[in-house]
């Protein structure tokens, strides 16, 4: 059954609801007595300074009324005229004073509100975007491989300008504004009638019902400017961090094509966006229009009839004047407000993202002695449709070292994926000195294993920063040597910054062979006792990749080691080589015992022997003594 119109609607208030529920925690804060104390002042303040501003329509009525003629010379004969020329002077001088006075009162109450306020509101920004930015680095690897970078980043941003948008204009200026209405209304009521009262009541109610029902048809517009410009957003960037696979294919054009799609999409929306609100903004004028036409109307009846002054002919009019300012202001940021409970709620849900992978209630930290690594029965698969791995067992005994080899798609990398737990296993165990790693918190795991993955991804930093991160504590010794194990640092030695040499978005700046070998020197300085190769040494020529493998061999002397690799005379030195094909393991043994067995292994040797023997070798340039 499809839920109705009013089922949705009741979905969308129930659901920003709840936004307002989780907000709450952020602004009255456990263990924050300050920021407590802050919020009960500002209250305070925000009482104090309604009670202010409604209050100087009356001292403004009153000053009127010493000034008419019914005030100043009422029961006076005609000898009086120097005693009223002496009232006129000093009775109307103090109401007016009084008058400022008030009025500059309002004003300190309500910016001394605001910066008490201020604290507040920026600790419940910092404290909501932090605790997003941790659960999205808590999410599984999966969430992320099915989410799109540009979009995420957007819903953050967009979340915490909500919040500073929400509370700055709701809780500081929306409520506030309510209840200067209330006041006036029941000023209204008690000095004259009911009337009085009740055309300022219907004018709100009606602003607030068209206001309703015409922001709602917008924010449907709304939604889909953010889904362009999402869709524009993350375009760009995606095209932008391929920029060389842009430019060897030669599609400047296409990706061009792609993003003014996109931008087309926004313009159709933002137009229609732009007409609504005239269509907003013309029918609230006409509302408040209205209603202070027909109170000015009735408060000038009085005055003819006698049962009004001029005074209270004018303080009508201040009170009117007062709600009609904030009033449009209301409606001009109403569509913010919705937008901002729409923003504040996309970055909850992603708070609120359930991880797939979690330590479970009072998980220890891993006990790590040898460091040896034990594969038991284990079956997985991304989709639990297309298994990738089949019962895969295999033990790296500590200090010993086991490759891992096979055809593309066999599950190579996928073991060490699941040896970081970024995914649990369907089936069986993977231990860590007889601990199951699901039992243990999964950052002292991630401590103590050290990884040289196949795609090497760099921060748009210092090569020095990009070293370090692999121990953030490190000393300038410390890197500078790891950075020598790894080869680099003779070519850093010739950069002109040197370490401090930015590497551009994603490493952009250096070759594949450059980031592979800081990748290697980040993964030696955190020194762990567990390594982790992925194809590491994939992306260095023959020459580097000898040179590195000689300095490996010494790094991980001594420590549990797991090579995964394609090229086999990278693992002839291994302990022990696992062949992996279609999940499954179909060999195990040493170099050697394989090449003599005959099987899948030495197919394999046989086939890249016979590719490097058939590579061409470099042409003599003429006249060279090569030639």
């Amino acid at each position: 059954m499809r839920p109705t119109t009013l089922d949705r609607d009741q979905q969308v208030g129930l659901g920003q609801l709840k936004v307002l529920t989780n907000l709450l925690p952020y602004l009255w804060p456990a263990g924050r007595t300050d920021l407590k104390a802050r919020v009960v002042a500002a209250l305070v303040l925000l009482v104090c300074a309604k009670l202010a501003i409604v209050t100087v329509p009356l001292v403004l009525k009153a000053a009127v009324d010493a000034l008419t003629p019914a005030g100043l010379g009422a029961g006076l004969g005609e000898g009086a005229g120097q005693s009223v020329a002496t009232a006129a002077v000093a009775l109307p001088l103090g109401l007016l004073l009084a008058y400022g006075a008030v009025r500059v009162a309002a004003l300190g109450f309500g910016e001394l509100r605001d910066t008490l306020f201020s604290r507040v509101s920026q600790n419940a920004v910092r404290r909501v975007a932090l605790a997003t930015f941790r659960h999205l680095h808590a999410l599984s690897l999966r969430f992320h491989l099915e989410r799109q970078t540009g979009g995420l980043s957007r819903a953050i941003d967009r979340g915490t300008k909500g919040i500073e948008f929400l509370l700055h204009f709701t809780a500081m200026s929306v409520i506030p504004t309510l209840i200067e209405v209330g006041l006036a209304c029941g000023i209204l009521w008690v000095i004259f009638d009911w009337r009085f009262a009740l055309i300022p009541f219907a004018t709100i109610a009606g602003y607030v019902v068209f206001t309703f029902k015409v922001t709602e048809w917008r924010i449907e517009i709304r939604k889909q400017m953010n889904d362009a410009d999402n869709d524009a957003s993350t375009k760009a960037i995606d095209s932008l961090l391929n920029f060389e696979t842009v430019k060897y294919f030669g599609n400047e054009d296409h990706e061009a094509r792609r993003f003014d799609s996109a931008l087309a999409n926004y313009e159709r929306a933002a137009v229609r966006s732009r007409s609504s609100l005239s269509v907003l903004n013309t029918g609230q004028s006409l509302i408040i229009a209205v209603g202070i036409t027909l109170l000015m109307v009735l408060a000038a009846q009085g005055v003819v009839a006698g049962t009004m002054t001029v005074g209270d002919f004018v303080m009508v009019n201040a009170y009117l004047l007062q709600l009609a300012m904030p009033l449009n202001f209301l409606g001009t940021v109403y569509r913010e407000i919705k937008q901002s409970l729409i923003d504040l709620e996309t970055m909850f849900k992603l708070l609120h993202s359930d991880a797939e992978v979690r330590d479970r209630e009072g998980a220890p930290e891993i006990d790590l002695k040898k460091g040896e690594v034990i594969f038991e029965n284990v079956s997985f698969g991304y989709d639990p449709r297309r298994p990738i791995l089949k019962d895969v067992s295999f033990t790296v005994k500590a200090g010993n070292t086991v490759a891992i080899v096979g055809p593309s798609g066999a599950g190579k990398s996928t073991i060490s994926r699941i040896l970081f737990r970024f995914y649990d296993v369907l089936d069986g165990a993977v231990k860590i000195d007889g601990q199951d790693l699901r039992e243990v918190t999964q950052a002292s795991l991630r401590a103590a294993i050290g990884i040289v993955p196949q795609d090497t991804v760099l921060f748009n930093d210092t090569v020095g920063y990009n070293i370090r991160y692999g121990r953030p504590s490190a000393s300038e010794e410390e890197m500078r040597e790891a950075a020598r194990l790894a080869q680099i640092d003779g070519f850093v030695a010739g950069l002109p910054d040197g370490y401090g040499t930015m590497v551009g978005e994603r490493g952009l700046k250096l070759s594949g062979g450059e980031k592979q070998r800081v990748a290697i020197a980040r993964t030696i300085l955190k020194a762990p006792k567990i390594l982790l190769f992925d194809e590491a040494t994939s992306a260095l020529d023959t020459k580097t990749e000898r040179e590195i493998q000689n300095n490996l061999r010494e790094v991980s002397r001594g420590r549990t080691t797991l090579v995964i690799a394609h090229r086999l005379s990278t693992v002839v030195e291994a302990d022990e080589i696992l062949v992996l094909e279609a999940g499954r393991i179909v060999e195990r043994g040493r170099h050697d015992a394989l090449l003599v067995r005959g099987g899948v292994y030495a197919q394999m040797w046989a086939r890249q022997q016979a590719a490097v023997e058939e590579e061409p070798k470099p042409a003599a340039v003429p006249g060279s003594a090569a030639e």
